[in-house]
């Protein structure tokens, strides 16, 4: 579903995103630019992260937002404005309005995360919990909008949008003036279009990756077809690039000046997330780590300097709970095994013995005594252990062997 209209879809030019630097002087933090050694050693070329979760709001939302609130009419800003988000545009849509003086009302599926909904609400959003999906909230403010009038902020389907967010681009040139290659994560393509416009017109030898998750790679299959192109269901945890359908206005700059845009699985995004945050102590959202999975992916790939763009830092505590234990887990981390003993006391004390012995941390136990498959003096066991890599799980396996304990699955 499109809503770009023909005023919408007019060209992007780097004095646009000049002209969003200097309305935004004051407003958007120019970001940190820190550089990675650990993702430098792994991709073999200097790696720095421009750290967008560190913006006002927790992500580069506000940069849009604040330049395309900012440009309307007296007479539009008097009629209000009105978004549809689970979380990064609402918080960008919020604080901009609050800071213009501009009345917002902010729609958010009823599932939204509770940190999100209340921090809209801080910023100064009437929030409005409609629809299951994404897709339905924004049919929801699309029809709120005809209603009343007010104002439909789109999360990337406008040309002011896409100047606000090319100001991260501007600000790696001057960060880093000697950046290669720029990677970064795209949903509908209005970050990835607005550093592409900034970037090509100045350093057009620079390489512009953009990044999607492979359950929601719209881009992909749009750009072969020469036309945006909708993916059903998209699926993926990386909530703030999860979008079916490329947006008009970014997907002509995307097709023109971005030079590749690759996909990363889950269990990649889970391992960024992790890496982001046990080596370069970032919290980041697994949208915003999505280009440090695609370093992690293809080390090699990447010719240096390299400037990963980490989108954004909101992410539900409850999420990152899962992620993490998804990224420990794809990197060897975690162990489930279930197993068999003879149920006698003492017997599963002697088990978690023989663990510590392995030097294995027992996370969970799950021990059952009474079920049809058992014998009558059986007991089953399910332990989730925390390890220390692949090796270690396979030293745990062999430890546990030769402890007499026949290990089931």
């Amino acid at each position: 579903m499109s809503y770009s209209t023909a005023e919408s879809l007019r060209t992007v030019t780097l004095d646009d995103v000049r002209g969003a630097w200097k309305m935004l002087s004051g407003v958007a933090r120019t970001t940190a630019l820190e550089g990675s050694r650990h993702l430098s050693r792994r991709v073999g070329a200097p790696v720095h992260l421009k750290c967008e979760n560190l913006q006002r709001t927790g992500s580069f939302k506000l940069r849009g937002a604040y330049v395309r609130i900012a440009g309307l009419l007296p007479e539009e800003r008097a009629a209000g404005v009105v978004a549809a988000s689970a979380g990064n545009h609402a918080q960008g849509v919020a604080l901009a309005s609050s800071l213009l003086g501009v009345r917002s009302t902010v729609f958010m599926p009823k599932g939204a995360p509770l940190p999100k909904i209340s921090a809209t609400r801080e910023y100064g959003a009437e929030v409005r919990l409609q629809g299951q999906v994404v897709d339905e909230t924004l049919a929801a403010a699309m029809e709120y909008a005809h209603e009343t009038g007010a104002v439909f902020i789109h999360p990337f389907d406008h040309p002011d949008i896409i100047a606000g967010q090319g100001t991260v681009g501007l600000e790696i040139l001057e960060q880093c003036p000697e950046v290669r290659t720029i990677v970064v994560g795209v949903g509908g393509g209005g970050l990835a279009a607005g550093i592409a416009v900034a970037v090509k017109e100045l350093r057009p030898d620079v390489r512009i990756v953009g990044v999607q998750a492979a359950g929601a790679a719209a881009y992909p299959p749009s750009l072969a077809a020469g036309r945006p192109v909708s993916v059903r269901n998209p699926v993926t945890m990386a909530d703030g690039i999860k979008v079916g359908r490329p947006g008009d206005v970014p997907f002509g700059i995307v097709g023109e000046l971005v030079d590749e845009v690759c996909t990363v699985t889950e269990d990649e995004l889970s391992a960024a997330l992790l890496l982001c945050l046990e080596r370069a102590k970032l919290v980041v959202e697994p949208a915003g780590a999505s280009p440090v999975a695609a370093l992690l992916s293809r080390p090699g790939a990447f010719e240096g300097p390299v400037v990963a763009v980490l989108s954004g830092g909101n992410v539900d505590p409850v999420l990152m709970e899962r992620v993490l234990r998804h990224g420990m887990a794809a990197q060897g981390r975690y162990l489930a095994v279930r197993l068999r003993l003879t149920d006698r006391p003492g017997a599963l004390a002697s088990l978690l013995g023989a663990l510590s012995v392995a030097d294995a941390n027992v996370l969970d136990v799950s021990h059952v005594r009474t079920d049809p498959r058992l014998g009558l003096t059986e007991a089953e066991v399910e332990l989730h252990l925390e390890t220390k890599g692949p090796e270690h799980c396979a030293e745990v396996n062999r430890a546990l062997r030769e402890a007499g304990y026949t290990v089931m699955d």
